[in-house]
């Protein structure tokens, strides 16, 4: 069992001002540097939005991608664990952040159109 202190902001509000802050900095890493052609191949596969969990360390690297719910396609969980992954290393934490956690869990569900939208 991993001895890591962890934050987990599941939804779009905290009092951690710090977690939501940075969970806004990544998911606008996440909109706004994903390719327009990554995002029409997923979005023309017929699949339920999938919610996901990202693990970030202080660092800003990834500790791991969990699906709490599939997409149903094996090659859109795939592509969502790419897209994650290409854009490491995330920001480090803020040193506020830093003192408070080892570690952060953003759960959001992902929806592709003309862009990647996580909520």
């Amino acid at each position: 069992m991993s001895t890591a202190r962890r934050l987990r902001l599941w939804g779009r509000t905290d009092p951690n001002l710090e977690l939501v802050r940075y969970a806004e900095a990544w998911e606008r890493k996440i909109h706004l540097n994903t390719p327009v052609e990554t995002v029409r191949e997923v979005a023309q596969r017929p699949h339920v939005n999938p919610m996901v969990t990202v693990a970030i360390r202080s660092n800003g690297s990834v500790e791991s991608v969990t699906f709490v719910l599939s997409s149903g396609v094996a090659e859109v969980d795939e592509a969502i664990r790419r897209i994650v992954q290409s854009h490491e290393n995330y920001q480090a934490f803020p040193p506020a952040l830093a003192r408070d956690a080892d570690v952060i869990e953003i759960r959001r569900t992902w929806s592709f159109d003309m862009a990647v939208r996580l909520y």
